[in-house]
């Protein structure tokens, strides 16, 4: 089968398109023929040599990408969830050898029947963005209905989810985007965007019972502003793990008596899968590679001005 990896660090032209053996799934695992995968930005941190975060558990060789959409093709003596034709999506297992591949093995705990009546690449935009924003907006953020939600980032592969996610939920969903996305958020159900180049949102808004931060961006002075416009009690989440709280940033926190934490991943894609077939949420692709210009999408990515999520595709959904 045909794969990507990398046997050293650095630019995209490390990614090279091999033929390697396809894996046996282990008892608790599925191997699943991939029809799609996505870019996010562990991938080309993954690709330069990692963070303080992912650094350990990076050891070359290694394939990339961390979401996947295909078909089961066999099961493990142990999984009773699924059976070979099931169309699934998930995380595969991390460190392993990526999604950006013919073929994965992953626990199948990892993964879940995808929505139905969604194509294969809408599907493997969505698992690892939807856990994130799932577990800062649900489980972390507490979302209610009628609470005012400032979503930085909110253009983005995490932060377009979070919008949906929020409105969903009931919320008062503000954005912060370029104006070119503005549209593109209220059609995503944001009541309101705000221009993170020339607006400074911390003089127009207050009273926010949610800040979720998913911008790319690592801007200590976004985190401090958005201390400031937090209502009493407010809660704050952030996505950027490599980047802990300071002293200063917890003093914040602590006068507006608000909880401050990191994003994890939420449990399952339950909750995603169900607004999806509700027609609640979408995934939003922005364009459509085939495996063999991954270092194409990957410079897109490193823009950091994708609008959601670029896909990679394995395969043809007419092929299944």
């Amino acid at each position: 089968m045909k794969a990507i990896r990398i046997h050293a660090f650095g630019g995209p032209e490390v990614m090279q398109l091999e033929e390697v053996a396809c894996p046996v799934p282990a008892a608790d695992e599925i191997l699943v023929k991939v029809f799609a995968t996505s870019v996010n930005p562990a991938d080309y941190i993954i690709r330069k040599g990692g963070n303080d975060l992912l650094r350990p558990f990076l050891k070359l060789p290694l394939g990339l990408g961390l979401d996947a959409a295909g078909v089961v093709e066999e099961v493990g003596s142990d999984v009773k969830d699924f059976k070979k034709g099931d169309k699934v999506y998930g995380v595969p297992n991390f460190p392993g050898g990526g999604s950006y591949t013919e073929y994965l093995t992953a626990k199948a705990s990892r993964f879940a029947l995808m929505p139905q009546d969604i194509p294969f690449n809408e599907a493997g935009a969505l698992p690892s963005c939807a856990l994130i924003a799932w577990n800062g907006i649900v489980d972390l953020g507490k979302v209610q209905p009628g609470q005012r939600v400032l979503i930085h980032g909110a253009a983005g592969g995490v932060g377009n989810l979070a919008v949906q996610f929020a409105k969903a939920k009931g919320a008062y969903v503000i954005g912060t985007a370029s104006p070119y996305n503005f549209d593109f958020l209220k059609n995503l159900g944001a009541d309101e965007a705000i221009d993170y180049n020339h607006q400074t949102f911390g003089h127009l808004l207050d009273n926010i019972d949610l800040v979720f931060n998913a911008s790319p961006v690592r801007d200590p002075e976004t985190r401090v502003k958005s201390a400031a416009v937090l209502k009493e009690g407010g809660i704050f989440v952030c996505t950027q793990l490599d980047a802990p709280f300071d002293d200063e940033l917890k003093d914040a926190f602590a006068k507006k008596s608000a909880t401050a934490t990191l994003v994890g991943f939420a449990a399952s894609l339950t909750g995603t899968t169900k607004l999806i077939e509700e027609g609640k949420v979408k995934a939003v692709v922005s364009k459509v590679y085939p495996l063999a210009q991954v270092a194409e999408a990957h410079r897109e990515s490193e823009t950091k001005h994708v609008r959601g999520k670029i896909v990679l595709e394995i395969r043809k959904n007419e092929t299944v």
